[in-house]
Formats: structure tokens, sequence, C-alpha cells
């Protein structure tokens, strides 16, 4: 019999197992568009086969919140993180074409609120492929970032530049 925490892992790495099953389908139908329902058959098939592999890793799947107002968060942080890759690859490119705009690389400590291994994870990426800033070094809730253009080394308001605009998001999505 399991004890009350081990339902919790249990319950925690089935929700996990059910969210990767969804999210390699929707990959799945997002790059074979238009489907057919062979190709959907053979999807499900592959997708529950991955999904059932012995992963230590798929428990953290289960983080993510599932209710509408998680879904809607989520697909509204795909666009937010869109416009902020847009706006940094332009910031960048013109540092690039106009060799006059400032640049003051450098390493800021930036503090995060999110508890859950997969919204940290998340955030450290969002971080990372947004260009002009690289997430070098995580200790717990503080993170080291690489700065392009360091605008201030005050670690409130370094986070509110680099942090708050993903971290609003994924306090919802998955804590």
């Amino acid at each position: 019999m399991y004890t009350y925490e081990r339902k919790g892992v249990a319950v925690t790495l089935l929700k996990g197992k059910l969210v990767l099953l969804v999210l390699l389908l929707a990959v799945w139908a997002a790059l074979a568009y238009p489907l057919d329902a062979e190709e959907l058959a053979v999807a499900a098939v592959v997708a529950l086969l991955i999904s059932l592999l012995p992963l230590g890793s798929a428990g953290v799947f289960g983080e993510i919140r599932t209710s509408p107002r998680a879904l809607l968060f989520a697909v509204a942080y795909v666009f937010v993180f869109l416009g902020e890759l847009l706006k940094a690859n332009i910031d960048v490119a013109f540092r690039v074409l106009k060799p006059e705009l400032p640049i003051r690389p450098g390493i800021v400590r930036v503090r995060t609120n999110l508890h859950t291994r997969l919204g940290r994870t998340l955030l450290a990426n969002s971080i990372t492929l947004t260009p002009g800033t690289i997430t070098v070094d995580t200790d717990g809730d503080v993170f080291y970032i690489h700065w392009i253009n360091v605008a201030s080394d005050d670690i409130e308001e370094a986070t509110k530049r680099i942090v708050a605009k993903f971290e609003r998001y994924l306090e919802v999505i998955c804590g």
C-alpha cells in the first residue's frame, strides 16, 4: 500500500506521462498537418510507446497545471515569448550593425518566484533562447544571467527587466 506521499508521487508521474502523451501527439500533428486516419493512428501508438517508457524525468511534466486558466496562459506565453524573441533579435541586430550603440556585457543576479523544476527550467531556457541573455548558472531561486547590455546591477531591477515578463505566465502554468 502506498503512503500518502507515495500516492502523490504516483499521481504526479501518471499525470506527467499523460501530459507527455498529449504533447507528443500535438507536436506530431503540428509537424505532419494535414493528418489522415492512418497517420493519426501511428502517431498515437508511437506517442503511447514513448510515454510508457520508464523515463525518470517524465514526472516533471506532472508539474504542468491543466486548468483552463493555465492552458490559456500557456497559449499567451507562446506569444509573449515570441514577442520578446523578436524584440531581442532586433536589439542585437542593431548592436551588430551600429557599433556606436552601447554594449556593457556582464553577469547579473536575478531571483525567481518559481518553485517547480519545470518552471525554473522553462524560465532558464526562455532567457537563454532570447538573444542578448544567457542563463549561466542557477542556485535555488537565484539565476546568474550573462546580459549583453547590463542596464542595472540591482538584483530587483535586473529581475524586473529579464525575468518578470516570463515568470508571470510560468507561475500560472507550472508554479
